[in-house]
């Protein structure tokens, strides 16, 4: 079986999480997701999520915290994401590959339909919120 290693990218803006919808001809049609994209060899998650994101939507990112990586089995190929929280630095979005974009709240993430990889780095990013803002 396959085994893809992926970067994606919890981008933070005044409170909302940018999330995209894959497009109709992407592997996992019209489920929503991190952007990112696939590690190729030689390169970093930090690098790769940098190069994704621009190809994908156009803008400069600054990679911030990495969260857990996580690995899910889909019935054709495994999938191990790993997740940092990002920032935009410039640029405006523009879709390349995704067919959506949405800006969600922490709260309002789970009212998408998910592919099922991006579930897990989203109840970690929660919980990881939560206790931030307890202990903070």
């Amino acid at each position: 079986m396959k085994h893809k290693h992926v970067a994606c990218a919890i981008i933070e803006l005044e409170g909302k999480i940018l999330c995209t919808q894959r497009s109709e001809s992407m592997s996992l049609p019209l489920k929503w997701e991190f952007p990112g994209g696939k590690i190729n060899d030689g390169e970093s998650p930090e690098e790769c999520l940098k190069r994704e994101l621009r190809e994908e939507l156009g803008m400069e990112a600054s990679i911030g915290q990495a969260l857990p990586a996580t690995t899910h089995h889909y019935p054709a190929f495994s999938v191990t994401l790993h997740p940092f929280i990002c920032k935009i630095v410039s640029g405006e979005i523009t879709l390349h590959e995704h067919s959506a974009i949405v800006w969600l709240s922490i709260d309002e993430l789970h009212t998408l339909d998910w592919a099922e990889a991006d579930l897990p780095v989203i109840r970690e990013y929660q919980e990881q919120f939560v206790r931030n803002n307890i202990v903070g």
